[in-house]
């Protein structure tokens, strides 16, 4: 019998193997979208069993089972993404799959409202599979406009890099809902690019513009974290919450 806790995490490397299986039927999917999907399938099953084990959580509520749906779409358009890289491009899937996973963002954290389920594995859960999302679009759509637009894909991946070389980086942010609002523009913003239905000078300028926002926001943080970084305790002895909302931050 599979454990509990083990269900949710296979429940979505079965289900990304049905999505990357519907897409190799429709579309035809190779040989780099079948090991990049699979891949992000293993290594987030494997993150989020290791999460709920640390947690001491036995399976997923309610809401993280929507942010598991949305790992499979964000599985799915990463192996396009690594088909389009390869020569198949399949903008139109890339922008569905993606539109769907953006809007599922906001039912996740509706549902975990109304369920009172919130929880800081949650969370983290959520703004991970936010930040894989952008640095997948952000790959596609550097292809047209080139590898500077990497940057908004490889931000938050920066930041916490940095906080290991940095440790006052790893310190604990007050909540700020602006956050949220410029990690949505950044999605948003690369989905319409990724679509191809706004002229070339107008795409490059939203990208500027996001790419902006996310440079404000940053440093925004970095510069209250450079403030207050005698007054962090060490990061073992910080909540849960405090260092999901830190490590898992997108912007």
């Amino acid at each position: 019998m599979v454990p509990p806790s083990l269900r949710g995490p296979i429940a979505g490397v079965v289900g990304q193997f049905l999505l990357l299986a519907a897409l190799a039927l429709t579309v035809g999917l190779g040989v780099a979208g079948w090991v990049v999907g699979l891949s992000c399938a293993l290594v987030t099953g494997s993150l989020l069993a290791v999460g709920m084990r640390r947690a001491g959580r036995r399976g997923l509520g309610p809401a993280d089972r929507v942010t598991l749906a949305r790992t499979v779409l964000v599985g799915g358009v990463a192996a396009l993404v690594a088909e389009s890289l390869a020569g198949e491009t399949h903008a139109v899937l890339v922008v569905g799959l993606s539109a769907v996973a953006l809007v599922l963002d906001g039912v996740d954290g509706w549902v975990a409202r109304r369920t009172k389920s919130s929880s800081a594995l949650g969370a983290r859960f959520d703004m991970e599979v936010d930040a894989f999302l952008i640095l997948v679009l952000s790959v596609f759509v550097a292809q047209t406009y080139g590898a500077w637009v990497l940057v908004i894909g490889l931000a938050r991946y920066a930041f916490v890099a940095a906080g290991w070389l940095l440790p006052w980086l790893r310190g604990s942010l007050p909540p700020r809902y602006w956050r949220k609002v410029v990690a949505a523009a950044q999605g948003i913003v690369l989905t319409v690019v990724a679509a191809g239905v706004v002229p070339s000078a107008l795409a490059v300028s939203a990208l500027v513009v996001a790419l902006l926002l996310l440079v404000e926001s940053f440093g925004r943080d970095v510069w209250w974290l450079w403030r207050h970084r005698d007054d962090e305790a060490p990061v073992d002895e910080k909540s849960s919450e405090s260092v999901a909302q830190q490590a898992g931050r997108v912007a």
